[in-house]
């Protein structure tokens, strides 16, 4: 979870802080995806534009097709130009219901593509009636008066200014254009047709009723956009109370994904994780994931992670909201750095055995402890703060809590490198000792960088826990104390009955060693600084409130 740059569009979770204290509704707890930043709603602007853009040209590939049939009964009425003006009209009636097929509720086509729809859309309709217009004006001339055009405009005036959310500048733009072109077609024929010429002479007022109407068309569309638009921005602006934005995608895993988010009012930093609804349709999957809620939710130490919300979309994507964790999981941080001192991999186990004595207080294991689900934060100006993660796989200790189903006993669970030897074999009920085992192979890693037991292939990692012994961590590194290793091996005994009984216990073991409270609050503030990630747990909490 560490800070990501900021992405100019993000989805929003309508959603309110609280939701998970009714946690027996919470899962109906219901949402909305709304996509835009904080002052732009161009992504929001692109998924409307793409629905009115399909109903515009549906109305219209209606209305051109009513027409094409009438064409069709009646070619007497088309004169000496039916044949350009009856396959333009096809043509165009064509465009328009391919369009309303091409732009399918489930597509997702980016702001330029749509606008070049609107083009067409628009623009063909606008050609084909120039060329009615001159086609009807040619003919109606030769018999002394003059054919209007204007009710095949207006109606595509309107339908655009209706349709097509905008801005009213660019709509007085393409509204504007739409108002010249017949206008400069008439004034083209009165320069160049004497006939026409002649007949306008005779009927002025044909003219001014075009301008007027014109004008009238023009101002009443661009204002009706211009108030549309505000009402739009308005919802939008009032949808965003109480909702979390979306930033960035942090990761994604088994059960969902995790994004950087903030709450909108409050401006506060979040992680959500999502299961998708196609992940949603697998019922053992989503009462996990819903366990995995409720269980990180009763627990209140500070070393674990908080869940804030949790609750549901409208289209089926369950969430939870977390504190947001500026910092590197435990996997990151030696992946990046290397194999951490003693001193300050006892500082961090302490912590984690801090919150899982609360949770098996609690009656709840862990079983999927690894170096992944413990992140090495930011919070409260202190560095290296412990918090454990990811109580997907926990079990209540209590047979009788939960369904068999839903923890598919007899089934591996947990990540295989790190694993207890009761949960590779399953031939008994984990307890607190499975996760003192997984503990240890997570000081394990931290001490050597690599985990107990490596291989190419799962099954031999869960049959090695099972049966091979353990190469003692001072054979990868010399320098690690005899104390801080014994420990170590103590929790990889295969036995449970030769580990220590309790998280509490390793933690009282842990605090003997020679190297205990030797890494301290300035030293993990110095080692941030010096690998030039302290200043960044403060700008990530910045920058994702901006």
């Amino acid at each position: 979870m560490a800070s990501l740059p900021d992405s100019s569009t993000a989805p929003t979770l309508d959603a309110t802080p609280g939701s998970l204290a009714s946690s027996p509704n919470a899962a109906h707890h219901c949402v909305e995806f709304v996509e835009g930043s904080s002052p732009q709603i161009s992504s929001e602007t692109a998924s409307l534009l793409r629905t009115r853009l399909r109903a515009a040209a549906g109305v219209l590939f209606l209305g051109f097709g009513a027409f094409f049939l009438w064409r069709t009964m009646n070619p007497s009425s088309m004169g000496g130009l039916h044949a350009l003006t009856y396959f333009a009209h096809l043509g165009v009636t064509a465009v328009l219901g391919a369009s309303f097929f091409m732009l399918c509720r489930t597509c997702a086509i980016p702001l330029k593509v749509l606008r070049g729809y609107e083009l067409v859309i628009f623009g063909m309709p606008g050609a084909e009636f120039l060329i009615d217009q001159y086609h009807g004006l040619k003919v109606s001339a030769l018999d002394g008066s003059l054919h209007s055009a204007l009710p095949y405009w207006m109606g595509l005036i309107f339908t655009y200014a209706m349709f097509i959310p905008n801005t009213w500048r660019r709509a007085a733009a393409v509204i504007g254009m739409m108002c010249v072109l017949p206008l400069s077609l008439t004034t083209l024929m009165y320069f160049s047709d004497p006939v026409f010429a002649a007949v306008l002479q005779e009927d002025r007022l044909f003219a001014i009723d075009m301008i007027i109407m014109l004008c009238i068309s023009f101002l009443s569309a661009t204002y009706g956009t211009h108030v549309i638009n505000t009402l739009r921005e308005e919802a939008f602006e009032a949808k965003q109370l109480g909702q979390y934005r979306l930033v960035h995608l942090i990761g994604s895993g088994g059960m969902g994904e995790v994004y950087l988010a903030e709450h909108q009012m409050m401006k506060r930093p979040v992680a959500i994780k999502l299961i998708r609804p196609s992940k949603a349709a697998d019922r053992q999957a989503l009462a996990r994931f819903e366990r995995e809620v409720r269980a990180t939710a009763k627990l209140s130490h500070w070393n674990s992670i908080e869940i804030f919300d949790y609750g549901r979309t409208e289209d089926g994507t369950f969430y939870y909201v977390m504190e947001y964790l500026p910092g590197l999981s435990l996997a990151d941080l030696v992946d990046q750095h290397g194999p951490l001192p003693p001193a300050r991999t006892i500082h961090l186990l302490t912590q984690t055995c801090d919150a899982l004595s609360e949770a098996h207080g609690r009656g709840l294991i862990h079983r999927d402890l690894k170096p992944g689900n413990i992140f090495s934060a930011y919070r409260g100006g202190f560095h290296d703060v412990a918090k454990l993660l990811d109580f997907g796989l926990a079990k209540p200790i209590s047979a009788n809590s939960v369904p068999v189903q839903l923890t598919q006993d007899g089934s591996i669970t947990g990540s295989p490198m790190y694993m207890s030897p009761e949960q590779a074999l399953g031939d008994s009920e984990p307890d607190e000792r499975c996760d003192v085992y997984s503990l240890g192979a997570v000081a394990y890693y931290l001490l050597t960088g690599r985990p107990p037991f490596e291989g190419d292939r799962a099954i031999k990692i869960i049959l090695a826990h099972a049966h091979e012994a353990v190469v003692p961590p001072s054979q990868h590194r010399s320098d690690i104390p005899a104390d801080l290793e014994a420990v170590v091996m103590r929790c990889l005994a295969k036995n449970p009955l030769d580990r220590y009984a309790s998280a509490a216990a390793l933690r009282e073991a842990l605090s003997e060693c020679e190297a205990a409270d030797r890494w301290t609050a300035g030293d993990a503030a110095k080692w941030w600084q010096a690998h030039g990630q302290a200043d960044s747990h403060a700008e990530a909490l910045a920058a994702s409130a901006i």
